[in-house]
């Protein structure tokens, strides 16, 4: 009797089948993936497949050795790719994007943050590429390094392509418009998968910059007039309350609204804040709107009343844009404007926005006495960073406006021991543990800072407003940040936790708290307008905090919005008293303008469109 021919498994099958089955099983337990229903799970569950077939799978042309080495090189790129995603969830709970990679010249300073987020057990998320290698290389029984015959090959590849569109049919059950009215990259990663989301990123990316070169003034149209529309006149009362008084602003790293009032260990977080909060404006529904740009995000909120994008950051993907900046206008109206940071000035690409903005100087680096004994993290400490800008502010021109940025508050909250006032919290997350302290040492600079400017006779001729420019405590921690407040965080909790503190100190008036919805992208009309200068003309979707007509309604960059009575996030519809999932039809009046402002927004920004506006007033 004769012996039957052996099965032989493909080795690009197997090499298929590890990274589907690797990059299924991080979904599972290092995205944090909302799944609602068994059709969301298998889609979760399919995703993957149809990119690493189209890839992985051209080792099928090949044979042998060219196999074995396309095979191995594409699984420890493929892994790469979905290991780099892994670093980046850790600590911001989103995606990369390319033009998140274009930002290159930030690595050198982003040493101790990706330290924190890496870890040598990370080379098990490479096991399965490892175990391809040796396969490819130790001779094992019944794995065919053979290349497909032409009928093999077509079969596979239409396979693939199948595949593709089930995917995307699917998916498109399940989110209507999928590809075109998506902010949220969980929902693409969701439904189109990690590799294919970075697929539809570079497409994205393409389009993009063909938006500029096809643009014109007639686009501006449109967006001119919904922006005067919804314009609001400022508060006859503080329009020019300002007027002629130094501006302060001071953008606090990483700070959320949950620490103001409160304390950690019997201990309070921010002292000094809560007491000042006394005689200011306090504004404790205000909220931060940044995307991947964090820091520069909201810089780019203040000067220009524009969302940022929802992929990369503006400062890198658009610094050579014609904007109508805040301090472009408030130079205008004889304002000396100033930026002071203590770190490398080319950081976010500031040095080259900053001149576009039309700031006469940047304090950066070379300005300040740093060493060792002065820093921490990422760079000079707080205290010493207000203690030396002092001298830079008694040498500017009067009024001037000048714009701080802190640095200690910063992920990883590194703290010497000699600068904590308050202990770290106890809790599974060491992140949310040395927040606290990082706080409180930000908190008393800006005691000390206070009362340099009574020393020096500036702090009665400014209004000083200090305000959070991002979250410090992503959702990766929601389990330790449960035990701090003592409740679950739902997805109405999480958005209202991207509340940020505003101050605003104006000499001579009495403190109030103001409970009306707002955010970031209002702040530029607020500061003209109490400089006592007009934005009526100007292009901008924000509006004066302080007029009787503020309209109570604030946009997140992923499509959130806020209202008076109720929180849209992740497509449900939250009753702000219950806190519960309501009838959707209670935020339906608000979703079209919410995709309006973020679409218009966007394309001032691809399309350059202001420059447009400008050659209109000459």
């Amino acid at each position: 009797m004769g012996t039957g021919k052996k099965m032989s498994v493909s080795f690009v099958i197997i090499a298929i089948v590890l990274l589907w089955l690797k990059t299924y099983a991080v979904y599972k337990f290092n995205f944090d993936i909302d799944i609602e229903n068994k059709m969301q799970e298998f889609i979760l569950f399919i995703n993957p497949l149809s990119f690493l077939m189209l890839i992985i799978g051209a080792g099928i042309f090949m044979a042998n050795r060219k196999q074995k080495i396309y095979v191995v090189a594409t699984s420890f790129i493929t892994s790469f790719v979905l290991y780099a995603n892994v670093v980046y969830y850790r600590e911001f709970s989103d995606f990369i994007t390319i033009p998140l990679l274009t930002q290159t010249s930030n690595l050198g300073d982003l040493k101790s943050s990706v330290g924190e987020l890496v870890s040598w057990a990370d080379i098990l998320y490479f096991t399965d590429a490892f175990l391809i290698l040796a396969l490819a290389f130790v001779k094992v029984p019944r794995i065919s390094f053979k290349k497909y015959k032409s009928i093999g090959a077509a079969a596979f590849y239409f396979s693939t392509i199948g595949l593709a569109f089930f995917n995307l049919g699917l998916s498109e059950s399940e989110r209507p418009e999928l590809l075109t009215r998506t902010f949220d990259r969980e929902i693409l990663v969701k439904n189109i998968g990690t590799y294919n989301h970075h697929i539809y990123d570079a497409y994205l990316q393409t389009k993009t910059t063909a938006q500029r070169a096809l643009a014109d003034g007639n686009e501006l149209t449109e967006i001119e007039n919904y922006t005067r529309a919804h314009y609001t006149a400022p508060s006859k009362e503080m329009f020019g309350a300002a007027k002629g008084k130094n501006i302060i602003v001071i953008s606090m790293e990483s700070t959320q609204s949950f620490v103001i009032g409160q304390k950690v260990n019997g201990q309070e977080i921010t002292p000094f804040l809560n007491e000042f909060i006394k005689d200011s404006y306090y504004f404790d529904n205000f909220y931060h709107q940044t995307a991947q740009g964090k820091t520069s995000d909201s810089e780019f909120l203040l000067e220009n009343s524009l969302y940022p994008l929802g992929r990369g950051a503006v400062f890198f993907t658009h610094s050579g844009n014609q904007y109508m900046s805040l301090a472009e206008r408030l130079k205008e109206n004889n304002y000396y404007t100033a930026k002071l940071h203590a770190n490398n000035k080319s950081f976010w690409n500031r040095d080259v926005m900053y001149n576009n903005f039309g700031y006469d100087r940047f304090y950066s680096l070379p300005d300040y006495q740093v060493n060792e004994e002065n820093s921490v993290g990422w760079g000079m400490k707080d205290v010493d960073f207000f203690d030396q800008s002092i001298e830079h502010l008694k040498e500017m021109p009067k009024p001037f406006f000048a714009k701080f940025i802190t640095l200690t508050n910063h992920f990883p909250f590194e703290l010497d021991e000699e600068d904590k006032f308050i202990d770290e919290y106890d809790s599974p997350s060491g992140t949310l543990n040395r927040y606290f302290p990082t706080v409180r040492y930000t908190d008393e600079s800006f005691k000390l800072f206070i009362e340099d400017l009574k020393a020096e006779g500036l702090y009665e001729d400014s209004i000083i407003v200090i305000y959070g420019d991002h979250y410090g405590i992503s959702e990766n921690h929601n389990r330790s940040m449960e035990q701090y407040l003592g409740k679950e965080i739902t997805p109405f909790v999480s958005t209202q936790l991207q509340r940020v503190p505003l101050i605003v100190h104006i000499p001579g008036h009495e403190g109030k708290t103001i409970s009306t919805v707002s955010g970031q992208i209002d702040l530029r009309p607020t500061l003209l307008n109490l400089a006592g200068i007009d934005t009526k003309q100007d292009i901008q979707f924000g509006t004066d905090l302080f007029s009787e007509k503020q309209d109570n309604f604030v946009v997140l960059r992923d499509g959130s919005f806020i209202t008076d009575d109720v929180v849209y996030t992740k497509g449900t519809c939250y009753d702000k008293v219950t806190e519960e999932p309501t009838d959707q039809a209670s935020c339906e009046p608000y979703m079209e303008q919410a995709k309006n402002e973020l679409s218009y927004s966007d394309q001032i920004i691809y399309g350059d469109l202001l420059r447009f506006y400008e050659k209109d007033e000459q």
